[in-house]
Protein backbone atom coordinates (compact mmCIF):
# COMPACT_ATOMS: atom_id res chain seq x y z
CA UNK A 1 0.00 0.00 0.00
CA UNK A 2 1.59 3.55 -0.87
CA UNK A 3 -1.16 6.07 -0.22
CA UNK A 4 -4.40 6.65 1.87
CA UNK A 5 -6.41 5.65 -0.92
CA UNK A 6 -5.25 2.21 -0.82
CA UNK A 7 -5.27 1.54 2.95
CA UNK A 8 -9.27 2.80 2.38
CA UNK A 9 -9.57 -0.43 0.21
CA UNK A 10 -8.34 -2.82 2.35
CA UNK A 11 -10.16 -1.47 4.96
CA UNK A 12 -13.14 -1.74 2.56
CA UNK A 13 -12.88 -4.82 1.80
CA UNK A 14 -12.01 -6.25 5.39
CA UNK A 15 -15.25 -4.55 6.77
CA UNK A 16 -17.62 -6.19 3.33
CA UNK A 17 -15.87 -9.38 5.03
CA UNK A 18 -16.73 -8.66 8.73
CA UNK A 19 -12.99 -8.86 9.49
CA UNK A 20 -11.94 -6.65 12.38
CA UNK A 21 -8.52 -4.57 11.77
CA UNK A 22 -6.34 -3.31 14.58
CA UNK A 23 -4.00 -1.63 12.38
CA UNK A 24 -4.37 -1.14 8.83
CA UNK A 25 -0.44 0.66 7.81
CA UNK A 26 1.14 1.07 4.65
CA UNK A 27 2.49 -2.25 3.76
CA UNK A 28 0.73 -4.03 7.11
CA UNK A 29 -2.61 -5.13 8.16
CA UNK A 30 -3.40 -6.93 12.01
CA UNK A 31 -6.92 -8.61 11.77
CA UNK A 32 -7.93 -9.21 15.40
CA UNK A 33 -9.52 -12.79 13.84
CA UNK A 34 -7.72 -16.12 12.78
CA UNK A 35 -8.92 -16.09 9.33
CA UNK A 36 -9.06 -19.23 7.81
CA UNK A 37 -7.29 -20.36 4.09
CA UNK A 38 -10.95 -19.43 2.53
CA UNK A 39 -11.09 -15.76 4.00
CA UNK A 40 -7.54 -15.40 3.13
CA UNK A 41 -7.90 -16.88 -0.41
CA UNK A 42 -11.08 -14.10 -0.49
CA UNK A 43 -9.10 -11.10 0.75
CA UNK A 44 -6.60 -11.86 -1.44
CA UNK A 45 -8.75 -12.03 -4.88
CA UNK A 46 -10.85 -8.95 -3.28
CA UNK A 47 -7.44 -6.81 -3.49
CA UNK A 48 -6.21 -8.47 -7.10
CA UNK A 49 -8.99 -6.69 -8.47
CA UNK A 50 -8.50 -3.43 -6.97
CA UNK A 51 -4.46 -3.46 -7.88
CA UNK A 52 -3.34 -4.14 -4.53
CA UNK A 53 -1.43 -7.65 -3.41
CA UNK A 54 -1.70 -9.48 -0.48
CA UNK A 55 2.10 -10.88 0.04
CA UNK A 56 2.69 -13.99 2.13
CA UNK A 57 6.49 -13.78 1.40
CA UNK A 58 8.59 -12.29 4.12
CA UNK A 59 11.56 -10.77 2.21
CA UNK A 60 8.96 -9.26 -0.26
CA UNK A 61 6.83 -7.76 2.82
CA UNK A 62 10.38 -6.20 3.86
CA UNK A 63 10.58 -4.75 0.47
CA UNK A 64 7.44 -3.21 0.61
CA UNK A 65 8.01 -1.94 3.95
CA UNK A 66 11.45 -0.21 2.97
CA UNK A 67 9.63 1.14 -0.16
CA UNK A 68 7.06 2.52 1.57
CA UNK A 69 9.49 4.62 4.40
CA UNK A 70 11.46 5.55 1.34
CA UNK A 71 8.25 7.11 -0.42
CA UNK A 72 7.01 8.25 3.22
CA UNK A 73 10.22 9.95 2.76
CA UNK A 74 10.27 11.60 -0.27
CA UNK A 75 6.68 12.49 -1.04
CA UNK A 76 4.58 12.98 2.19
CA UNK A 77 7.13 14.28 4.04
CA UNK A 78 7.81 18.21 4.78
CA UNK A 79 11.32 17.75 4.14
CA UNK A 80 13.62 15.17 3.56
CA UNK A 81 15.38 13.76 6.45
CA UNK A 82 18.99 15.40 7.20
CA UNK A 83 20.70 12.31 8.34
CA UNK A 84 22.33 9.40 6.16
CA UNK A 85 19.70 7.47 4.08
CA UNK A 86 20.36 4.37 5.11
CA UNK A 87 20.63 5.07 8.88
CA UNK A 88 17.25 6.60 8.58
CA UNK A 89 15.74 3.75 6.80
CA UNK A 90 17.75 1.00 8.80
CA UNK A 91 16.58 2.57 12.28
CA UNK A 92 12.42 2.87 10.74
CA UNK A 93 12.67 -0.68 9.80
CA UNK A 94 14.67 -2.03 12.56
CA UNK A 95 16.73 -3.98 10.32
CA UNK A 96 20.84 -3.74 9.53
CA UNK A 97 20.96 -1.49 6.14
CA UNK A 98 23.37 -4.22 5.01
CA UNK A 99 20.99 -6.97 4.62
CA UNK A 100 18.17 -4.68 3.98
CA UNK A 101 19.85 -3.35 0.89
CA UNK A 102 20.98 -6.86 -0.34
CA UNK A 103 17.43 -8.29 0.04
CA UNK A 104 16.35 -4.96 -1.69
CA UNK A 105 18.88 -5.37 -4.75
CA UNK A 106 18.49 -9.33 -5.20
CA UNK A 107 14.72 -9.30 -5.49
CA UNK A 108 13.70 -5.49 -7.53
CA UNK A 109 17.14 -5.69 -9.60
CA UNK A 110 17.96 -2.19 -8.23
CA UNK A 111 19.74 -0.59 -5.32
CA UNK A 112 17.85 1.43 -2.34
CA UNK A 113 20.14 4.23 -3.87
CA UNK A 114 18.69 4.10 -6.95
CA UNK A 115 14.95 3.29 -6.18
CA UNK A 116 15.70 7.08 -3.38
CA UNK A 117 17.06 8.17 -6.50
CA UNK A 118 14.42 8.17 -8.95
CA UNK A 119 11.91 9.27 -6.13
CA UNK A 120 13.48 12.22 -5.25
CA UNK A 121 13.37 13.11 -9.01
CA UNK A 122 10.04 12.43 -9.40
CA UNK A 123 9.29 14.69 -6.16
CA UNK A 124 11.46 17.10 -8.14
CA UNK A 125 9.21 17.06 -11.14
CA UNK A 126 6.32 18.02 -9.09
CA UNK A 127 8.06 20.92 -7.14
CA UNK A 128 9.03 22.48 -10.88
CA UNK A 129 5.65 21.65 -11.75
CA UNK A 130 4.20 23.23 -8.74
CA UNK A 131 6.70 26.40 -9.54
CA UNK A 132 6.49 27.70 -6.13
CA UNK A 133 10.20 27.28 -5.41
CA UNK A 134 13.24 28.10 -7.31
CA UNK A 135 15.59 25.60 -8.09
CA UNK A 136 18.23 26.60 -4.92
CA UNK A 137 14.75 25.84 -2.69
CA UNK A 138 14.36 22.82 -4.41
CA UNK A 139 17.81 21.48 -3.94
CA UNK A 140 17.78 22.29 -0.20
CA UNK A 141 14.37 20.83 0.25
CA UNK A 142 15.67 17.62 -0.99
CA UNK A 143 18.65 17.75 0.87
CA UNK A 144 21.21 18.19 -2.50
CA UNK A 145 24.34 20.02 -1.97
CA UNK A 146 24.58 21.84 -4.75
CA UNK A 147 21.94 22.91 -7.63
CA UNK A 148 24.80 21.57 -10.39
CA UNK A 149 24.58 18.18 -8.21
CA UNK A 150 20.98 18.00 -8.52
CA UNK A 151 20.67 19.10 -11.79
CA UNK A 152 23.67 16.59 -12.69
CA UNK A 153 20.93 13.89 -11.35
CA UNK A 154 17.91 15.11 -12.89
CA UNK A 155 19.88 15.31 -16.43
CA UNK A 156 21.26 11.31 -16.20
CA UNK A 157 17.45 9.90 -15.01
CA UNK A 158 15.37 12.00 -17.30
CA UNK A 159 17.58 13.20 -19.54
CA UNK A 160 16.81 16.74 -19.48
CA UNK A 161 17.95 19.47 -17.72
CA UNK A 162 15.70 20.86 -14.74
CA UNK A 163 15.19 24.23 -16.81
CA UNK A 164 14.09 22.18 -20.13
CA UNK A 165 11.59 19.99 -18.53
CA UNK A 166 10.37 23.54 -16.64
CA UNK A 167 9.78 24.43 -20.41
CA UNK A 168 7.51 21.37 -21.30
CA UNK A 169 4.35 21.84 -21.99
CA UNK A 170 4.01 17.87 -21.55
CA UNK A 171 5.40 17.49 -18.16
CA UNK A 172 5.59 13.65 -17.72
CA UNK A 173 5.11 12.21 -13.95
CA UNK A 174 5.03 8.47 -13.07
CA UNK A 175 2.44 7.33 -10.47
CA UNK A 176 4.74 6.58 -7.48
CA UNK A 177 3.78 2.18 -7.32
CA UNK A 178 5.29 2.32 -10.94
CA UNK A 179 8.48 4.46 -9.79
CA UNK A 180 11.32 1.96 -9.58
CA UNK A 181 9.68 -1.36 -10.68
Amino acid sequence: MVSNRCKMVVKEELTKMKLHFIVVDLGEVEIMEIITVDQRNELKSALLITGLELMDDKKAVLIEKTKNVIIDMIHHSDEVPKVNYSDFIAEKLGFDYTYLSNIFSEVKGITIQQFIIVHKIERIKELIIYGELNMSEIAWKMNYSSVAHLSNQFKKVTGLSPTHFKQLKDRRRSPLDEIGN
